[in-house]
């Protein structure tokens, strides 16, 4: 979300001075490649680049094709193969071994749904949504129809240039399908010879940072440029402050037994305890332990003293389940033998990463699969249009 909210920033900057701009977008990726479908790049006409396609091997010519979408005024599908290392087409040799499919869109700055304001519906409020584009991999020269659809899930709110209602209405059942998969996915339509991406955005992690010592702005501060939705909480005035804390997007000052009032924990919530105040980091972590949505919270300090915690609350009568206990993680963070608060700070965020994606956090060298998942890039085709459409890559990368 970090890619996105950098690109309508650019976006917004551009309307003021009058640029024309094209957005770029990988939309398919067969084999390996650096950045995945989803990756985005905005292009204004005086070649400004913001966010990434790549890692940095495409985007000079990505930039060529970005201008002369604007200057057409017409979406492009543009290919890249690279499977063949010794093939210096592109300048480079990019080793990546993999097609990579990128769809180039002007941007009408007239039009309320244009892609970029698609987007900024997307980050405007908290909640999934997703977002179908349509493109022709059969063809380099059919329509591109790029990205026309856009539901938000809580509001139930749907955004279609799409015209035919037969079309529409299998776009809102892959929605569908793409909601309960909580993941993107990819599908062939037969009478238009079009595959659609079908763009899965879960809410950006949100990060409540209970503490506002010296140790957290580290934290807050890497949490920022990934992008997370940051609250800081604390129950002195003196360190709870705006000043002190920019990045954040609340800055609370609170009782521990008052927090959950100001705040909404959702399964993408993240709670890390280090305010270094014993009492007010038992008290939190009491409430927390009974909110079922809450499924990580972070202790800073010792083993012992999570023991302790869970002592004096069982004392008082609180009855602490594993499955409640499996979600606090104290020590909190990935032993990567952090000592400072920056290292600490990587740590915690390290792990809260791999609890988000489900990993377990060891070293990619030790992994036998590829580091992504292929059959996510899987598109539903028919026989008949797989044969067609293996017949066009033929035609493209040769």
């Amino acid at each position: 979300m970090k890619e996105i909210t950098d690109i309508i920033r650019s976006y917004e900057q551009a309307l003021t001075t009058g640029k024309r701009m094209a957005l770029a977008t990988v939309v398919h990726v067969e084999g390996s490649s650096y950045r995945r479908p989803g990756a985005r790049m905005l292009v204004t006409d005086d070649g400004q680049l913001t966010g990434a396609i790549s890692g940095g091997c495409l985007e000079g010519d990505a930039l060529r094709k970005a201008l002369l979408a604007i200057s057409q005024q017409k979406n492009k599908l543009v290919t890249y193969d690279t499977t063949d290392e010794n093939d210096t087409t592109l300048g480079v040799q990019l080793g990546c071994n993999g097609i990579v499919h990128i769809l180039f869109e002007p941007i009408q700055t007239d039009d309320a749904d244009n892609p970029v304001e698609l987007l900024k519906k997307v980050s405007a409020k908290r909640q999934n949504a997703v977002l179908v584009t349509l493109f022709s991999l059969h063809s380099r020269t059919g329509a591109q129809p790029g990205t026309c659809f856009l539901h938000l899930q809580t509001d139930d709110l749907v955004t279609c240039s799409c015209t035919e209602q037969d079309m529409y209405d299998q776009l809102l059942s892959e929605t569908q399908a793409a909601y309960q998969r909580n993941d993107s996915l990819f599908k062939s339509f037969d009478h238009k010879s079009l595959t659609g991406f079908i763009e899965y955005f879960n809410t950006p992690p949100s990060l409540v940072i209970a503490g506002a010592g010296n140790d957290t702005i580290p934290l807050t501060e890497m949490a920022s440029v990934l992008g997370w939705d940051i609250t800081i909480v604390d129950g002195r005035t003196g360190h709870a402050t705006r000043q002190r804390f920019p990045k954040a997007g609340k800055v609370l000052v609170s009782r521990a037994e008052d927090v959950l009032k100001h705040i909404t924990v959702d399964e993408r919530t993240f709670v890390v305890l280090m305010t270094h105040n014993y009492n007010y980091d038992l008290a939190l972590l009491k409430q927390l332990l009974t909110v079922d949505t809450c499924r990580y919270v972070g202790a800073l300090g010792p083993k012992k003293k999570l023991e302790r915690m869970y002592t004096e609350l069982e004392g008082e009568g609180m009855v602490i389940t594993n499955e409640q206990k499996a979600k606090v993680y104290g020590p909190v963070g990935l032993d990567i033998g952090a000592e400072t608060s920056e290292e600490i700070a990587l740590s915690i965020l390290a792990e809260i990463k791999a609890v988000l994606g489900k990993r377990v956090g060891f070293s990619l060298r030790e992994k036998l699969e590829p580091i992504h998942n292929r059959a996510s890039q899987h598109v539903d085709y028919t026989r008949d249009e797989k044969e067609d459409f293996l017949c066009a890559v033929q035609t493209i990368t040769n």
